[in-house]
């Protein structure tokens, strides 16, 4: 078998395949400690294995830009073609399907409502761009996900609980409690709210469902309490653009509403009565349990959301 490049033929026999695996280190991290701390091999090793890659292929692939290493346009090239040829290498070798993040160009399907796309979406799409440049997402939102899951219309689902019924899989994420937000200006909001207080102010509710009812107003009840609900919406990215705007105050998720509070003029406090605490999760159909691609998606959505 021979490689042809640059008007010379090559035999592949005689061309040591380990040089690719430090070329794709190489060109992933753009620092040679770095590719040399990801193959396991000293720097001075790694800087020798990029000039023979730079002569087995005729250019200099990493070139300085300041304080900084920059790919070739061959090397850019080259980048997606090692990572699926690695991979798909590997795969021979585990049995597994190969998955090449970096020249991948698949579309997962995502359900998840406002919220989770909130905490979800803005630091992914940045995973992506840096890992993944070619993966596309498609979110949808819905009162029937787990059902989605189990017809295979979607690849993973966020959900609030901890568990849910085989054969669909779940993974806790992270435990959320909850805040109150009121703009920065409000005329009888100072740095704490008494219940009473809270309960003579006018409140928006955010019902994604449409359904009457929250946590919030469950715990007032076993008081004997009621609050005044004067708005009811059905998105979470709403509230806070309503609550700068006006003298309401909502009640929701403390996560986003500290996300909230770096774009809106409105300020956090805690809510004046116990409220309890919920988990997000991820959840899966177990088909999908050990395939390559969806172990990936997972991983890196565990890592952002942790």
């Amino acid at each position: 078998m021979y490689m042809v490049h640059d008007s010379k033929v090559t035999k592949l026999s005689s061309i040591d395949l380990n040089l690719l695996v430090v070329l794709e280190a190489l060109l992933h991290e753009r620092h040679v400690t770095r590719a040399a701390a990801r193959v396991g091999l000293s720097q001075s090793a790694t800087s020798h294995a990029l000039t023979r890659l730079r002569e087995l292929y005729g250019d200099p692939l990493l070139v300085r830009s300041g304080s900084k290493l920059e790919l070739t346009p061959r090397a850019h090239a080259l980048l997606p073609v090692i990572a699926r040829g690695l991979a798909e290498l590997h795969g021979t070798i585990t049995g597994e399907q190969a998955f090449a993040p970096r020249a991948s160009e698949r579309t997962f399907r995502l359900g998840a409502d406002d919220y989770s796309q909130a905490m979800l979406v803005p630091p992914l799409l940045s995973h992506l761009e840096r890992e993944a440049p070619g993966v596309n997402l498609s979110f949808v939102h819905g009162p029937n996900l787990l059902n989605q899951l189990g017809e295979g219309q979607l690849d993973l689902a966020l959900v609030v609980g901890e568990s849910v019924r085989s054969p669909l899989s779940c993974q806790p994420l992270f435990n959320e409690g909850f805040a109150c937000m009121v703009r920065k200006q409000h005329p009888s909001v100072k740095s704490k709210l008494s219940l009473s207080e809270y309960l003579g102010l006018r409140h928006i509710v955010v019902a994604p469902s449409g359904a009457p009812g929250s946590v919030v107003d469950s715990e007032l009840e076993k008081r004997g309490k009621q609050r005044r609900v004067a708005l009811r919406v059905s998105s979470f990215l709403v509230a806070p653009v309503l609550v700068s705007k006006s003298d309401l105050i909502s009640t929701g998720p403390e996560r986003l509403a500290r996300r909230f509070a770096t774009i809106y003029p409105i300020k956090l406090l805690p809510p004046p009565l116990p409220l309890p605490r919920f988990t997000l999760s991820m959840a899966w159909h177990a088909r999908l349990e050990n395939d390559p691609a969806h172990t990936w998606l997972r991983k890196a959505v565990a890592q952002i959301l942790q």
